[in-house]
């Protein structure tokens, strides 16, 4: 909900009044609406809020299901020993073409024991309230091209809710796949470093650009993967091409220091995004 700030027609051009079957871009929401939603107008403000908070807290309750938390192998041994007939799941995409995409496809897989069930779907990054619903409702957290904040991280590392990231679809529907059908054993996993955020951009001649920036969480190391973030959506995945301190090549560099990264082949940088290092390691069978 919100108050209508300002509207523009499907040429920018602003605009006070909208009538049927108008395009319009609207200002003013709380949130990122959903394709095929409903827009309503009200009377004003307070009956709005009225509204959408009954709404929301009516959404969530029929979400909810018997508070149990655990990974995916965990849900998967619940689903073998028959104590539960659906795969519950929370999708995040980075665009809602992606989004739908994803429901589409894990529509479609399922076994005469067990389905799987969208509990929520959404736009954007993996934020508190995704984590906490997923704990409520002993979900799995797809997150397909977004992240999670930080503070979604840590809850969700205190309460073990298990969140899986994705680039590919397909690779979304092997691991449900091979969930449902006890086949989950996942021998790749990657171990997050940390995370540096970018303070400023630096055009180098001859080089490119350099993203100077301080390391918020673990650390960055040369030689690691790298995903740029931005809103918690990840634009470009590669690696490391220079890490610097002080003009001097380095391994890596701590929490709390300042560094220059530059990003193999790839130059669309800006001040605000965020730089997330991780390694890809093999990990013995967990089923």
């Amino acid at each position: 909900m919100g108050p209508v700030r300002a509207m523009a027609d499907d040429h920018g051009k602003k605009i006070d009044v909208a009538g049927p079957a108008s395009p319009v871009e609207v200002l003013g929401l709380n949130g990122v609406p959903q394709a095929g939603d409903d827009f309503i107008v009200v009377e004003n403000e307070n009956r709005a809020r009225e509204v959408a908070g009954y709404r929301e807290r009516k959404q969530r309750e029929a979400r909810q299901v018997a508070s149990a938390r655990g990974t995916l192998e965990q849900m998967f041994e619940r689903i073998q020993a028959g104590e539960i007939k659906e795969l519950p799941v929370v999708i995040k995409g980075d665009v809602q073409g992606s989004v739908e995409a994803i429901i589409g496809t894990l529509a479609k897989i399922g076994t005469e024991s067990v389905k799987i069930r969208v509990l929520h779907s959404a736009v954007g990054g993996i934020n508190e309230s995704d984590v906490t619903l997923a704990r409520a409702s002993s979900a799995l957290i797809i997150g397909f091209n977004v992240r999670a904040n930080p503070q979604a991280r840590d809850i969700a590392r205190r309460d073990g809710v298990d969140i899986r990231y994705y680039s590919i679809i397909y690779d979304v529907a092997e691991d449900m796949k091979k969930a449902l059908t006890g086949m989950l054993a996942p021998t790749i996993r990657e171990k997050f470093l940390g995370n540096a955020e970018i303070r400023e951009v630096f055009n180098i001649t001859k080089v490119g650009k350099i993203a100077g920036c301080r390391v918020t969480e673990g650390m960055v190391k040369r030689g690691a993967k790298v995903r740029l973030l931005r809103d918690n959506v990840v634009i470009y995945e590669g690696a490391i091409g220079s890490l610097r301190r002080f003009k001097e090549e380095v391994r890596e560099v701590k929490e709390g220091y300042e560094c220059g990264i530059g990003l193999e082949n790839y130059n669309d940088i800006q001040t605000g995004d965020v730089i997330e290092c991780f390694e890809v390691k093999e990990v013995a069978r967990t089923i």
